[in-house]
């Protein structure tokens, strides 16, 4: 079987938007970087992120309720159509994103939602931890940092590997299906409920 190196993967990505799993499908069926473009190009994966400026001005509203009724989940996701909200992929996507939040309890969509007070208080905690074992300055700068982007993967829905695939995050997969749909799609919101 091929190999693919990850420098080759990391530039294809960079240059595209398209997720780790496509750039490494796009290479192994082609023979190089500029092949593997117009391989995503025309599977729609690649430049999703020009799509991401767009209005979204549809959407729908999915509702997932765990078995025994005990946990339930409602998103909003938006899109640019509604000939796009009634397609069966725009449909399944906000099935799984309920799923997700129900699953793995993301407290915001992205990092940018996230009080500033909040963070404060994180990296207040990791400071503090860090300092206790009696490592330098710039370590424990490096340390903080690194808890932090673990927190945002805990509880940012976009950062948090899909329950599904795991070798994808959310926001990957939001940006495969702008690639498959040719529309700007985005999560507005969600609201998760559960009885203790």
């Amino acid at each position: 079987m091929k190999e693919i190196g990850v420098n080759s993967i990391k530039e294809l990505r960079a240059r595209t938007g398209a997720g780790i799993m496509n750039c490494k499908r796009a290479l192994l069926a082609v023979n190089n970087i500029e092949e593997a473009i117009d391989y995503l190009r025309k599977k729609g994966i690649a430049k999703a992120d020009e799509k991401l400026g767009r209005i979204a001005g549809e959407g729908i509203i999915e509702t997932y309720i765990h078995p025994g009724s005990r946990l339930g989940v409602i998103i909003e996701l938006r899109c640019e159509t509604d000939f796009t909200v009634r397609t069966p992929e725009f449909k399944q996507l906000a099935k799984d994103l309920a799923m997700q939040v129900a699953a793995i309890n993301p407290r915001w969509v992205s990092r940018e939602e996230i009080p500033k007070e909040e963070i404060e208080h994180e990296l207040e905690i990791y400071n503090t931890q860090a300092k206790e074992s009696g490592k330098p300055d710039k370590v424990i700068e490096q340390i903080t940092q690194g808890k932090l982007e673990k927190f945002y993967k805990e509880v940012c829905l976009l950062e948090q590997p899909f329950i599904k695939n795991s070798e994808i995050t959310i926001n990957e997969l939001i940006k495969e299906y702008i690639g498959k749909l040719r529309e700007n799609i985005y999560i507005k919101r969600f609201t998760r409920f559960r009885i203790d």
